[in-house]
């Protein structure tokens, strides 16, 4: 079962429907990887501050499939905004390869390097400990140098807004090849999603099932719909809803059966939604149910409509 593509802005083709790796414990995600590329998957997620690129990496060696024919994308994290290469060097010692198809600075926001925690570092408050003195524009620099270097084929954004991105598109040398941001049923940033297409920037969504326990997966509307057409589940129509709109869905599981399912029903409801379908789910968040489910305490403003007002 072979993925759909899209055409990134440098060309490159990356397959629309990946693995997501967050919250998959060590000693569960190799597997999944494993079977995930065996059932088809030709794309994997990581980051770095997953802590698991390691099982990642060998979970990609046990599936036999050539390391060129698997899309790999990984992510800077905060702590590392001034040392870009020393994070990137980590993920791809920790995976088992050369170099990435794809890497993104995780988060818009730069924290201590030297702070009281090498991943999460914190102030009394309780708000993450934030480099002030850092610029964004400064690690985007450090991030078009890894492609000069050859050490990745495309770089991009996560959990930009489009106050972020108007930060760092000024003196970009290289557009951000995607943005990947918290997008579902509930959560549709449709004004964003429009900013990001006028920008050949391609959205990704990660959770775009929900949380755990999701009450996405129950939805009035999207049940309807995958009943209507007869699908095997409600999540079918929540990926497919979202490829239908050009959005990369990064699904996350660690189950064999529901790795399988959703590959292979995100593109059977992909086949079979139609405009009205589209726009009936479009209106859902607005009918009343908007909701993210991912919202660090950062204590800064990341210009996201739909996000608490952080306190200081």
């Amino acid at each position: 079962m072979a993925s759909h593509f899209t055409t990134l802005n440098n060309g490159q083709t990356i397959p629309a429907i990946g693995l997501g790796t967050w919250q998959s414990k060590p000693n569960e995600v190799a597997r999944a990887v494993e079977y995930a590329l065996k059932a088809g998957y030709r794309h994997i997620d990581c980051a770095w501050a997953y802590g698991n690129e390691k099982e990642v990496g060998e979970g990609l060696r046990a599936s036999g499939v050539p390391r060129e024919e698997v899309f790999i994308t990984s992510k800077l994290w905060g702590t590392y905004h001034r040392r870009v290469e020393e994070c990137l060097d980590q993920t791809l010692a920790n995976l088992g390869t050369t170099y990435l198809d794809l890497y993104l600075v995780h988060w818009p926001i730069a924290m201590n390097p030297n702070g009281n925690h090498p991943v999460m570092p914190m102030r009394p408050n309780g708000n993450r400990d934030i480099d002030e003195s850092w610029d964004l524009i400064d690690t985007w620099k450090g991030m078009e140098a890894m492609v000069k270097k050859g050490k990745v084929k495309a770089i991009g954004a996560s959990n930009f807004s489009q106050t972020v991105l108007e930060r760092i598109l000024p003196t970009a040398e290289i557009i951000p090849a995607v943005n990947q941001l918290e997008i579902h049923l509930y959560n549709p940033q449709l004004e964003l999603l429009d900013y990001l297409k006028s920008k050949n920037i391609v959205p990704q969504a990660y959770s775009p099932l929900g949380s755990t326990n999701s009450p996405l997966l129950t939805d009035e509307s999207a049940t309807e719909i995958a009943k209507k057409y007869g699908l095997k589940s409600t999540s079918d129509v929540l990926l497919g809803y979202l490829l239908a709109k050009d959005i990369i869905v990064l699904p996350k599981s660690v189950t064999p059966s529901r790795i399988e399912s959703n590959l292979t029903g995100a593109l059977e409801a992909y086949s079979v939604l139609t405009p009205e379908d589209i726009k009936i789910l479009d209106g859902v968040a607005a009918g009343g149910k908007q909701k993210r489910f991912i919202m660090p305490p950062w204590g800064i403003d990341l210009g996201f409509d739909n996000w608490p007002v952080p306190t200081k």
